[in-house]
Formats: C-alpha cells, structure tokens, sequence
C-alpha cells in the first residue's frame, strides 16, 4: 500500500521529465527542418495528422464506456482548443523559435506558467490572499518572469561560450547577432509571446472543457484531428503560391513530421490532460526550465547557436520567479490532502456564485469564491 502510494506521488513528475526531453528533441528537429526551407503551416498540419491517426484507434477502444455524449457547448469548447493550440499556438511558436533560436525560444516561454497564473487569476479559477506568504511568493514569481522576459529582449550582451562550443563557432555568431538585431528578431519574440498566451488560454479553456467531458485520450484525438482541418485550411490559403511546400521527402522534415506528432502531440497532449487531473496547469508548466536547458545544450551543438549574456540572465530570473510562484501554488495541492475531487485549480465561478458572492472583501485579504473541482489541462 505504501509502495503504491509513492508511485503514484511519482508518476506525475517522471511523465512531466520525459516529456520535456521530448519537447527538447521536437525543438531542436523542427527548427533544423524550419531552417532548410519547410513551412511551418504545413508541419503542423502534418504533425497533427500523424497524431490523429495515432489517437484516435486508442481513443475508440479504451474510452468507449467513458466518453460522454457530444453536445453543441462542448463542441464549441473544442473548437476553441482546436484554435488555440493546433492552429496559433504551434504556428507562432514554430515562426518565433525559427525568426530567434531555438534555445532563445525555449527560454522565452518559461513566461507560460505566470501567464497560465493571471489567466486563471482574471477567469476567478485562482484564489489570492495577500496577507498569505504563499499568495505573496506567486505574485513575486509572476513579477520575477515578466522582469526576465523582459530583460531578454531588451539586453543581448555578449556570446556567451560553454565548454562543448568553445572556439567552434565564432564566425557564426556575429552573423546571428546581426540576424537577431532586425526586426526579424522583434517579430519572432512577439510570436513566441503570443504562443505563450494562446497556450495559457488553450490550458484554461482544456481544463473547463474536461470537467463535462472527461475522456482525456478521445478529447486529444478530436483536438488534432479538427486541428489537422483548421490548420489545412490555413496552410492552404497561406502556401497558395507554392503548393510545392506540401511535398516532403525522406529526411529531417519526414523525421520532424512523425516525431512532433507522435511525442509532442499524441503523447503530450493525453500526458498532460492525465497529470493536469492530478496536479493541476501550473504544475504541468513548472517543468519548462529542464526543457530550456536539454535545448540550449543540444541547439549550441547540433544547430550551432549562440546564447547571448542577456537570454542567460533573463533566463535564470524567469527560473527563479517560475519556482517561487509553483511554491506558491503548492500550498493550494498539499492543504487538501486525500480530496480526490480536490485540484489546484477551482473551477470557474458559477454565474450564481458571480452574482451572489462576497466581492466587498479587504484589499489586504482577497480570495474568490470559487467550487473548487477537479481540473485538467
């Protein structure tokens, strides 16, 4: 009984590490592939193609006593995931990481936790008092990721050298730096801002929608299959011009293809819905830094980036007020224990409970009233 309990107190941190040695993979893959010409409209229609077909099987067999009856308001909600994640958030990541780097990007969107916060926080689904250190520690966490994020794009500094690239690549980073000062640079930052916003959203509204319907695997698959249509239907007007950029042959964009939709599709979204039950959407984002650094290593080896001073120290400022606001947010799972229906997120304010609640409380002490349920990414 004992053993099992920690398994399962484990589980959710191993599925969350190796996920994000995937992301770091995906990462790497897909900007090689962005770099040799591949659009990026058509890998991710490709990408959530391959992770249909691969869900979808598994969705029809294992949650066919589980899967509840789809009514017109769930179809909405996934329609809006469908939007949010398939077609902006991949998008304007896969644009943002090719116009910048990819461990540049990797870092930027450490802001995904502190976003995911306020989101929950404007939507009433995240409790604040400020007489409480934990509730202080989330507010300096949010203000310590913006301040990072901030300083990475506006203070570059100097190269900086690792051990593993040291004297490998000097010419090429004076043509990076050159590359990343135009406006070019600008427009991938703010592509991998807005990714960031959107991926909040599409972790808010997720968590909503798997309340009413709670089969996380079928959810998945619906989610990339009318991904793979949205997202078609985009590339298709976008790439009109070149109809050519749909053909891929065997090499590193049929690689990209196949693993982005398998792992950071496929697995990732089912991974993340199941954890997210458990834990919550900020626990599910406090594992972006181990991605950061697994990218930064192998983008300085393999693709031959260069990591300024600035993307360093904004870097670790973002790190540390991501931790400062999970430990904020850890009081709100371990003050309940043993509350199966219990997670870290409440859910949205019923509109009688909008109406009807306290809202006239002490600006030194406010919480939302809130039904407090299970959550889900």
């Amino acid at each position: 009984m004992g053993v099992g309990k920690v398994l399962n107190e484990v589980k959710p941190y191993l599925y969350m590490v190796l996920l994000q040695v995937g992301f770091s993979g995906m990462y790497i893959v897909s900007v090689a592939s962005l770099r040799l010409g591949m659009s990026h409209f058509v890998l991710v229609v490709y990408r959530n193609l391959v992770a249909t077909l691969l869900l979808a099987p598994f969705a029809l067999l294992l949650e066919r006593g589980v899967r509840p009856k789809m009514t017109p308001l769930i179809f909405l909600k996934v329609m809006g995931l469908v939007l949010l994640e398939p077609v902006l958030d991949q998008n304007m990541y896969y644009l943002g990481a090719k116009l910048t780097s990819a461990g540049f990007a990797s870092a930027l969107v450490n802001i995904l936790p502190a976003v995911t916060f306020i989101m929950a926080l404007l939507l009433r689904m995240e409790r604040l008092r400020l007489r409480s250190l934990h509730s202080q520690a989330k507010i300096f966490g949010t203000v310590c990721t913006v301040a990072g994020a901030v300083l990475m794009v506006l203070y570059h500094g100097p190269v900086v050298e690792f051990p593993w690239t040291r004297g490998h690549h000097h010419a090429a980073a004076a043509g990076a730096a050159a590359t990343q000062s135009g406006a070019a640079w600008l427009n991938g930052v703010a592509m991998v801002i807005g990714s960031c916003v959107t991926w909040a959203g599409f972790f808010i509204l997720q968590s909503n929608t798997l309340q009413s319907y709670p089969a996380e695997m079928s959810l998945a698959a619906l989610i990339c299959g009318l991904g793979t249509l949205m997202s078609g239907a985009v590339a298709l007007v976008a790439e009109r011009r070149d109809m050519s950029v749909w053909a891929i042959g065997f090499d590193t964009r049929l690689f990209t293809v196949v693993y982005s939709g398998i792992v950071c599709s496929g697995v990732a979204f089912y991974v993340q819905g199941v954890v997210t039950q458990v834990r919550g959407p900020v626990f599910v984002t406090a594992f972006q830094p181990l991605c950061m650094i697994i990218t930064t290593f192998l983008g300085s080896t393999i693709l031959k980036e260069e990591t300024t001073m600035g993307s360093v120290i904004g870097a670790a400022i973002i790190v540390v007020g991501l931790y400062s606001l999970i430990w904020g947010k850890s009081k709100d799972h371990l003050s309940k224990p043993g509350a199966a229906a219990v997670a870290e997120l409440p859910t949205m304010t019923p509109p009688a409970i909008a109406a009807n609640g306290k809202h006239a409380l002490a600006a030194a002490d406010v919480e939302t009233p809130a039904a407090v349920a299970k959550c889900a990414y």
